[in-house]
């Protein structure tokens, strides 16, 4: 496919040319040599191939050209595809012929160790790292299945708009900017609210996009801007849902370990726990997981005066990670804890009728410390009641008169939930920290470059 466009090849194709003439154009990654040969490590984005200049094969005067290039300088390599057991990846180019495009300067990020502050104040060339390539190429593998998901499920993608008059969850974390002589708009933090008025319109409908959170989280798992992927389907139940987001997240993963071999060896993941990530997931409800807690001396610690003081972990508390993570140590795939306290939880989930204590919301965690990585509800399909937690959380009626709406006109139970992207391309990769799963991350104290 690719010859009918370009006139070269590209790195992880040269299995289907062994022992023919192609051309390649890529960045040096390393040079070394000694006497009549040099080795340059060339990068395409899609692989690195070890490349073999012989200077009888070349002439002086390229073999000359080979000796002056620098790391990331860009070249053009042409040259005959060979089986080698001693090369790198099983496959090495026997030059035949060699452009130089650009010559580097001297590139700040060199083979020794960098510290972090270093290397994401250069993400931007960061990015061109044997792991980083890997991180990112799965993150790419992660959101085509998430589209193939539920495109080959009978959903649509409807976009919802970043700038919102209005928050699903108060403004308290939300980026407002001025909107024109309108007054204040928002940053999106979910799409979840314009996903309802689509599903009511379409029945199974996502959103897919960036979403801005405005909490100061420093936390490994906390990016202010990130991806997240919405479902929203008209008359499914929590149950239906939870099913939903066991089959989701049970097709990202194979579809990765399927497509992603090389990636994941660079990354030196052990895939044997990502294998077992198949339905059914493990479920319990929130109250027996407090159960769990109290009775395995899980504590609630807090703040108190500047000291940490620890108690028993009380029935209407929200987890923190150190609970999720005590909880998820004893299951080998992800787990699903359901019917949340009201309290804890947003004003549109909808209260469980056989206990308005609780809601029908859900959050799944992943294991090997992943966190939530999906958190989602069946939604208050109920005017009056909608109504009443939207003024018991003191948010403006008026601004919601459109979501009340959809309550007033054919209203139905529905559900969905939320996936964050870099949560997910964490826990598949391994990754130390969510920073590396996006191309530029934002966080409290950076958005440059």
């Amino acid at each position: 496919m690719e010859s009918r466009y370009k006139s070269f090849r590209y790195v992880e194709s040269l299995s289907e040319f062994i022992d023919q003439q192609v051309t390649l154009r890529g960045w040096v990654y390393n040079i070394t040599g000694k006497g009549k040969l040099q080795f340059i490590m060339l990068r395409d984005g899609t692989g690195i191939v070890q490349c073999v200049v012989f200077k009888n094969n070349v002439g002086e005067e390229i073999f000359q050209q080979t000796k002056e290039l620098t790391q990331e300088s860009s070249v053009s390599i042409t040259g005959k595809v060979v089986s080698s057991e001693k090369a790198p990846g099983g496959i090495e180019i026997d030059v035949t012929n060699l452009e130089v495009i650009h010559i580097a300067k001297e590139y700040p990020i060199t083979p020794k160790e960098h510290g972090d502050a270093f290397l994401i104040e250069h993400r931007h060339l960061w990015l061109r790292s044997s792991r980083q390539n890997a991180i990112m190429r799965v993150r790419a593998a992660v959101m085509k299945a998430i589209r193939d998901f539920f495109d080959g499920n009978g959903f649509k993608l409807l976009d919802s708009p970043i700038l919102t008059p209005n928050a699903c969850e108060g403004t308290s974390t939300l980026f407002e900017t001025k909107y024109f002589d309108l007054g204040s708009a928002y940053l999106s933090q979910s799409g979840q609210l314009y996903a309802e008025a689509s599903a009511l319109a379409l029945g199974k409908v996502y959103t897919f996009g960036p979403a801005f959170r405005a909490e100061k989280s420093k936390t490994r798992k906390h990016l202010t801007e990130f991806w997240m992927v919405e479902p929203e389907m008209a008359f499914f139940d929590l149950n239906d849902d939870m099913d939903l987001a066991e089959d989701l997240v049970e097709y990202i993963v194979q579809f990765t370990l399927k497509t992603c071999k090389k990636e994941l060896e660079v990354l030196e993941r052990d895939i044997r726990p990502l294998e077992k990530v198949k339905r059914p997931f493990y479920r319990m409800s929130y109250t027996e997981a407090v159960e769990w807690l109290v009775s395995n001396k899980i504590p609630l610690v807090q703040k108190i005066d500047g000291k940490d003081v620890e108690s028993e972990f009380p029935w209407g508390e929200d987890f923190g990670a150190v609970q999720e993570e005590a909880i998820m140590e004893q299951f080998d795939k992800p787990l699903i804890i359901h019917r949340y306290p009201t309290d804890i939880k947003a004003f549109y989930m909808k209260r469980d009728p056989d206990n308005p204590k609780v809601v029908l919301a859900m959050d799944m965690l992943g294991p090997e410390k992943a966190g939530e990585i999906i958190g989602g509800s069946q939604r208050e399909d109920n005017f009056d009641l909608l109504l009443d937690r939207i003024l018991n959380e003191n948010l403006p009626e008026e601004e919601f008169k459109w979501y009340l709406d959809l309550r007033k006109y054919g209203s139905v139970p529905h559900s969905g939930f939320g996936l964050g992207v870099e949560r997910v391309v964490k826990w598949i990769t391994g990754a130390a920290h969510i920073r590396e799963t996006i191309p530029f991350p934002r966080m409290i104290y950076r958005i440059t470059p």
